[in-house]
Order: structure tokens, then C-alpha cells, then sequence
């Protein structure tokens, strides 16, 4: 080191320290309390943003966002729509009302593609592994999506609100993969 970088570090003073190099805090002082750490657990954090992505949806009967993470780190998202350049249901209207579908049923009856499909086929389009990642999900999958979850190696499923579809359960229970319901955090 030469003599001018060796000055300035001999006139960094630790900031715990006064002037004569005593403590600012001496031990029967007990040190300031750290500030409250108010950020949003990780799960309520990817479950804001399903929601979020759950605004882009052109379904007119229900809005459902995807948010697939590894390591806390977000790989890829997806909400229920039709298919890339096809008219939406928004401006051509719902084939499953038109046709008197109930939901849950005849899911194959529907021109949209569903959040957690729009997740893992955005993965896969980019060349983006999610085997072992989790899927965050405002609405429980169908027997559909949750197949495919299993095959793309989703082990953990969080969802917000549930759909039941006791077949789904048992599929991905057989398939161990975990579920847990999110319910918001006060």
C-alpha cells in the first residue's frame, strides 16, 4: 500500500467508536432496537403478486394468476386466456356460458388456456427448469393443471382459494406433492 491509501484508511473511524476510539455504547448501554421488519413473508409476497398477474386475465368468469418459484427467486408467470392470437373471451364472449357449462366441469370445453398451463408453457418456451420449484396460485388447480404440475416437477402447490375436486387431491397426494392453503397473514 502506498503512504496516501494507508492514510486514508487510518482516518476511517468504525462508527461504533468516539473520536478517542472509546465505545459510543458502553456495555451497560444497551444498543438502539433494530427497526420492525414489516416486509411480507415470501408467501405473501408471490401470493400479491399471483394476484397481480391474475389482473391480466380476459376470462369472464374468473381471474386466476401463477407465480412458479425456486429458491425464492420467480421463473415464470401465467393467468387464464386464450390461446397468443385468439380472439378474446372478453370481446368474443364465454364458450362455456354460451354452451351452459357449469364450472368444473368439461374443462376441455373452454378456448382459455389456465394460469398454471400459461406458467409452465412460458417455462418451458424460454428453456427454464422448474423441476423442484413451487407454484403459487390464487385459485386450487383442477385435475387438469395439477397433472401437469405433477409431470413438470412441481413439488409444492400454495394456493389462496380452494376448487374442490377431491380426484385432484387425491392425485397429487398419490404424486407427494405438497399443498397448503395460503390464508392472508395479519
Amino acid at each position: 500500500m502506498d503512504k496516501t491509501t494507508n492514510n486514508q484508511l487510518e482516518s476511517v473511524k468504525h462508527p461504533a467508536l468516539s473520536e478517542d476510539n472509546h465505545e459510543v455504547f458502553p456495555p451497560e448501554t444497551s444498543i438502539p432496537d433494530a427497526p420492525v421488519d414489516n416486509r411480507p413473508s415470501w408467501d405473501e409476497y408471490f401470493m400479491q403478486i399471483c394476484h397481480l398477474v391474475a389482473s391480466r386475465t380476459t376470462c369472464l368468469r374468473r381471474a386466476v394468476g401463477a407465480v412458479i418459484v425456486k429458491d425464492h427467486r420467480i421463473l415464470a408467470t401465467g393467468y387464464n386466456g386464450v390461446p397468443k392470437g385468439i380472439e378474446h373471451c372478453l370481446t368474443r364472449g364465454c364458450l362455456r356460458t354460451e354452451l351452459g357449462i357449469p364450472s368444473g366441469e368439461h374443462q376441455e370445453l373452454c378456448r382459455g388456456v389456465h394460469a398454471e398451463e400459461n406458467a409452465i408453457i412460458q417455462a418451458a418456451r424460454y428453456g427454464i427448469s422448474i423441476e423442484g420449484a413451487t407454484c403459487y396460485v390464487t385459485t386450487q388447480p383442477c385435475v387438469m393443471c395439477s397433472k401437469s404440475l405433477i409431470n413438470a416437477g412441481i413439488r409444492e402447490i400454495v394456493f389462496a382459494a380452494s376448487y374442490p375436486d377431491k380426484l385432484t387431491q387425491d392425485m397429487l397426494d398419490e404424486a407427494k406433492i405438497v399443498t397448503r392453503r395460503y390464508t392472508l397473514e395479519k
